[in-house]
């Protein structure tokens, strides 16, 4: 039967697992309305342009039937016989057409605010309209602004046509669009305008089966990349985390060596982490062969703490330097715990070829629990901020997690930061951890950023980015509250005015170079005084400037 420590890592495992899975749906799902309602866009403006110029045509053809210069005379009511002629020219062409009205108009060119109809067939037909003809000579107010800013483009500027859209109406019209032309005399002068109105409902009817594409293609893509992710998610990372779980349980159990766990993931901590585990066994059972009665329980204590201590180590970077491949950073930290073992951890690592996270963190309490839940808090941050993602986001989701079963009520300061390499700009989030000190105008100075509560002390708590664009050489420096609360033999403290001068003596130095000026200047004040919190540091420098010379070379 699985303890109740193996349900509960499966349950919060789970958990992670549900959270990396909606942001990825989520993710696809704003993704495909973003990119459907950009495709509506288009489509719709597209087909706007083919009814706009296919109207255009059919109005100039209507309108070459209209003698602009006899216009005059038709309101006078004279030339019966020819007014009629064309009336049933522009009936035809209203029927034949398929548009729903044609009307010709001399506007009022003092304000174009009012406009007289000469000619007004009705296709009510077309789309059920219950449009009324109007007689020849009716007055009417122009609609609005849009129509006199046309009118006035038609008959000053020369505009061969102007289109009016009314996709969405509000007076009980169908969708439908105006097309305005010119009729004109034989000088070629503007004498009236021609307004052929035609429906759209084509318009709105292609828009369904668009949407309904875009969203069944959104829905499917979302169940597919969900159970990709589900199946990677649980094969690679809670399967392993699982079977580690239960070693782990049966170890404390029964002490006695398992089968080798192995290579059991291709993500190389939790690989790591299984390894720590066979050679914790091995070492533990090893050791137990070996006491004697007398000295039992003083060496059990002492290879204990030599093993946490040695698996602690191996959970934090210590390769120098971190990356031999890269010429344009370079970062170092460094971690001396109060005891045997720490509540401290630095660790960073390359998100992708231009991305590097960083990070570093203080749990509260004291040796061993405190030594397990930093392994823990970092092995959780750094899976987290493989699958990606902004800082504040991976603190979220790693402080829900650690909350679900914090029944010990532990909790960590983190601060955690992510530089994008090509353009200097780094983004950072702190989980109640120290202020870092920046080296980016000539000397370090404290960076009082905004804290967020720390991580394990509340669920649902949210955590805010903040920006920094570093200059070639630009450096930045973390550490843990034990670097300005180290005590010398009076009781007093090192304090961040001694940090930062120490860091200004090696301000043009490499990572290494500030982290021993640290170090010298805290063994300087504090003798033989003995430290009863961890002190960590970490030293990032960004130098594009380098690499570029490399490239060059």
């Amino acid at each position: 039967m699985p303890s109740n420590a193996s349900k509960t890592g499966n349950k919060k495992h789970r958990s992670l697992a549900a959270r990396i899975i909606g942001a990825i749906v989520i993710t696809l799902l704003l993704f495909g309305v973003i990119v459907g309602s950009i495709g509506l866009r288009e489509f719709t403006r597209a087909l706007k342009k083919e009814y706009s110029e296919s109207t255009y045509h059919m109005a100039r053809t209507a309108a070459a039937e209209i003698n602009g210069d006899r216009l005059g005379i038709y309101l006078e009511g004279a030339a019966k016989g020819d007014y009629a002629i064309v009336k049933r020219t522009l009936d035809e062409y209203c029927r034949n057409l398929n548009v729903s009205l044609i009307y010709v108009i001399v506007v009022d060119r003092s304000d174009y605010g009012r406009f007289v109809s000469v000619f007004n067939p009705v296709n009510n037909a077309v789309d059920d309209s219950s449009y009324v003809e109007w007689e020849l000579g009716h007055k009417r107010d122009t609609t609005n602004d849009e129509y006199r800013r046309k009118y006035r483009a038609i008959y000053e500027e020369g505009s061969p046509y102007e289109t009016v859209y009314r996709i969405h109406t509000t007076d009980g019209q169908h969708p439908h669009i105006t097309t305005m032309v010119p009729v004109t005399g034989e000088s070629g002068q503007v004498q009236g305008i021609l307004c052929m109105q035609r429906p759209v409902r084509e318009l709105t009817d292609a828009t369904r089966p668009y949407l309904i594409t875009v969203s069944v293609s959104t829905v499917l893509l979302g169940v597919l990349a969900s159970y990709i992710a589900a199946r990677y998610i649980r094969k690679h990372f809670i399967k392993p985390v699982e079977e580690i779980s239960r070693e782990a349980a049966r170890f404390a159990e029964e002490n006695t060596v398992g089968k080798p766990l192995g290579s059991i993931s291709r993500i190389s901590e939790i690989s790591e982490l299984a390894s720590s585990i066979d050679t914790l066994e091995t070492d533990m059972t090893s050791y137990i062969k070996g006491l004697t009665a007398a000295t039992a329980e003083r060496e059990r204590i002492s290879t204990e703490l030599s093993l946490a201590s040695s698996i602690q180590k191996g959970t934090i970077p210590g390769e120098v330097p971190a990356f031999p491949e890269r010429n344009d950073l370079s970062i170092l930290g460094s971690m001396t715990p109060a005891r045997t073992v720490g509540g401290d951890f630095y660790n960073y690592m390359m998100i992708d070829d231009d991305h590097l996270a960083m990070w570093i963190g203080d749990v509260s309490g004291k040796g061993i629990p405190a030594a397990l839940f930093m392994m823990s808090s970092n092995l959780m941050i750094t899976e987290r901020t493989r699958f990606g993602g902004s800082p504040a986001e991976i603190l979220r989701q790693v402080n829900d997690s650690l909350c679900e079963h914090n029944e010990a009520e532990m909790f960590v300061t983190v601060w955690l930061g992510i530089l994008e390499l090509s353009t200097g700009r780094l983004t950072a989030a702190n989980a109640g951890h120290e202020y870092p000190a920046l080296m980016q105008h000539g000397c370090f100075e404290l960076l009082k950023d905004k804290h967020g509560f720390v991580l394990g002390g509340m669920a649902g708590m949210k955590y805010k980015d903040y920006d920094i664009v570093l200059e070639p050489g630009a450096k930045v420096f973390v550490y843990s509250d034990g670097v300005p609360e180290a005590a010398d033999g009076n009781g007093g403290m090192f304090g961040t005015e001694r940090m930062l001068g120490a860091l200004n003596a090696a301000k043009d130095g490499s990572p290494e170079e500030v982290l021993r000026s640290i170090g010298e200047a805290l063994d300087g004040f504090a003798g033989e005084a003995e430290q009863f919190d961890d002190i960590t540091m970490l030293c990032a420098e960004y130098s594009p400037a380098r690499r570029l010379a490399v490239k060059r070379d």
